[in-house]
């Protein structure tokens, strides 16, 4: 009998477009049976580039139509290819010049159909510019890495945020996680989510660089990690952050991920609010990520 061949597994897919280092199998990239979802999610090249493509063959389709049917747009050259496609341009658009029109039945039934085709395709392309451009963004800065560092003489995890925008956030609310690995009780190895309390988790107003500090005790689910520890395990930190836009009155959301290499151990973050010469008290958020030597003395923000 003849041996079968191992069925051949679909190559894995980045989630998150690669930065939460994990892939997920037998989910297919695009899911054409949720045209809304792709058309929500693709970055604006390639949704600027699938548009673009979409409008070109629309055109190119009713082009060949018209070409099939010699005679069936007025004035047009015999044969060309050319005024049949910038007529199809005009109708598609609903624009109708005058010099181009139908001249037979079937023109007159193509023209209807792409009229139709295209008022569809306007009324759709519209609905999704509006949300892409109406979608509310959190713009949250992170820090490049978390600080494992001592306060209180105790050992702390520590990521610093703050909002990227000139106006106001108000009723922000944070948690944080870490991916682990784990063994069942028959020993073989999983992958586990661990809840990591913050000392402090919601702020009412997001005016400075917030720092977020775990307490790394017997409870914690980094108790006994130094940094090689972390990335021989591959753990990953997650960060879900939420907050109310003032001026969109909408409620952001926001998900970082920082995987272990991005775990900086015996650091902390250097001062980024400071008065001016003036007297004012100026944030500077080029220093969010500025991080300099722990000396046990490490502050809020």
């Amino acid at each position: 009998m003849a041996r079968q061949k191992p069925k051949r597994l679909p190559a894995p897919i980045p989630i998150g477009r690669k930065e939460f280092g994990l892939a997920k199998r037998g989910v297919p990239r695009f899911d054409l049976r949720d045209p809304y979802h792709i058309a929500f999610t693709l970055p604006w090249p390639l949704f600027i580039t699938a548009t673009l493509a979409g409008w070109l063959a629309l055109n190119l389709v009713f082009a060949l139509l018209y070409v099939l049917s010699p005679g069936a747009i007025g004035n047009a050259r015999p044969g060309s290819f050319g005024d049949a496609f910038f007529f199809s341009v005009e109708t598609l658009a609903t624009v109708g010049y005058g010099v181009m029109a139908p001249a037979t039945t079937y023109g007159h039934v193509v023209s209807a159909l792409e009229i139709v085709v295209g008022m569809t395709f306007t009324a759709i392309l519209t609905g999704l510019l509006f949300v892409r451009f109406s979608r509310p963004k959190a713009r949250i800065m992170y820090a490049d890495d978390a600080v494992v560092c001592t306060r209180d003489g105790r050992p702390v995890l520590m990521l610093r945020i703050a909002s990227g925008r000139l106006t106001v956030m108000t009723n922000v609310q944070v948690r944080l996680f870490v991916l682990l690995y784990g063994r069942n009780a028959d020993g073989s190895l999983i992958r586990r989510i661990h809840d990591m309390p913050l000392q402090e988790s919601r702020q009412p107003i997001l005016l400075m660089p917030w720092t977020l500090v775990h307490v790394i005790d017997a409870a914690s689910p980094l108790h006994g990690f130094d940094a090689e520890a972390l990335v021989r395990t591959d753990a990953w930190l997650f960060l879900a952050v939420e907050a109310r836009d003032h001026v969109l009155s909408a409620m952001v959301h926001d998900v970082k991920a920082f995987p272990a290499s991005q775990v900086r151990f015996g650091m902390r973050y250097a001062e980024a609010v400071m008065p001016d010469a003036a007297g004012r008290t100026v944030i500077d958020l080029s220093r969010l990520s500025l991080l300099e030597p722990d000396d046990g003395t490490a502050g809020q923000a």
